[in-house]
């Protein structure tokens, strides 16, 4: 499957059409299709390499999740994102589709607060159990005392 194919299978399948360059394919879902786009990367479009998660803090707009998965037999990517409305801090786990998202997912709910519904052991990976905040939101006081950090 050439990426071009794969962009014609995503806007057949999610009914819009895909963005990105070249074998850089990137698409965005409503929170609802969030795992039925990860899914089809899947078993669809063969992307089997889970590449990264991350989140993004919009402030105003509100936390945007992204994902890049890879097709490494056909050679191209697709890069995932789904909004999450202000306030929202909730989006599907995508480690019942991918199990390499389960670390990432920790890190994104360690730093955003984004709490991962299916998630296996969600708990923080990089600060400390009982630190509060999260550290990359933009309404985090980077000001904010801490204790010592073990």
């Amino acid at each position: 499957m050439t990426s071009d194919q794969a962009r014609a299978h995503i806007e057949q399948r999610f009914g819009a059409a895909p963005g990105g360059e070249g074998p850089a394919i990137a698409m965005a879902v409503p929170l609802e299709q969030w795992l039925d786009l990860a899914r089809f990367a899947r078993e669809g479009l063969g992307c089997h390499y889970f590449s990264f998660s991350t989140a993004v803090d919009g402030k105003e707009q509100g936390l945007e999740v992204v994902a890049r998965v890879e097709n490494l037999d056909a050679g191209f990517s697709l890069t995932m994102k789904t909004h999450l409305p202000a306030g929202e801090t909730s989006c599907p786990s995508l480690v019942p589709v991918y199990r390499g998202a389960d670390w990432m997912e920790r890190e994104c709910y360690d730093m955003f607060g984004i709490r991962f519904a299916g998630h296996p052991d969600l708990r923080r990976i990089l600060l400390p159990q009982d630190w509060e905040g999260h550290p990359l939101l933009k309404s985090y006081a980077v000001d904010t005392p801490h204790p010592p950090y073990r």
